[in-house]
């Protein structure tokens, strides 16, 4: 069992810190290109390209490691009133629901990724499935984090984000 935590927690801090650095290497290839353009009048070919894959996979991974440390949106205003039995059996839902979610996000980016395989992307060349391959994998963090929260175990890894923290 502790081997499997361990992959597991491996697997989910790889997928974190490489959601980090392409969150900086963004950061840099605008700051660059942006340089360029005005002071060099020279653009880079590919960096609105490269820009765009990091940004689709940083933000995908965001939608997982948003569901995993309950960051996700709720409103609380008309639950907050019911009893905590009928808020505990809402919170199944939800999480089945978000498993649902992760599901379709498997089934739908592995047909997009497929399907995509066979064009390139412009400045790059690589293919254009390298843009849909972060939804299958977006898709199996979040059944994951949805059926862990589902059987009761906290997959929070960050503490301090939760409502009314200063």
């Amino acid at each position: 069992m502790k081997t499997i935590k361990r992959a597991a927690l491996w697997v989910d801090s790889f997928f974190e810190m490489f959601s980090l650095t392409a969150l900086l290497a963004m950061i840099l290839i605008v700051t660059t290109q942006v340089m360029t353009r005005k002071l060099f009048h020279f653009v880079l070919f590919w960096s609105e390209e490269v820009t765009l894959l990091l940004l689709v996979w940083f933000s995908f991974l965001g939608i997982a490691f948003g569901f995993r440390e309950h960051l996700h949106l709720a409103i609380d205003t008309l639950t907050s009133k019911f009893p905590s039995s009928w808020n505990r059996v809402l919170d199944k839902l939800i999480y089945a629901s978000i498993f649902a979610f992760g599901i379709y996000l498997v089934v739908s980016g592995t047909e997009f990724t497929i399907l995509m395989n066979e064009s390139t992307l412009a400045a790059t060349k690589l293919p254009n499935s390298v843009i849909y391959a972060v939804m299958p994998i977006t898709g199996v963090l979040v059944c994951v984090y949805s059926l862990l929260q589902f059987i009761g175990i906290d997959t929070r890894r960050h503490r301090g984000n939760e409502e009314g923290d200063a």
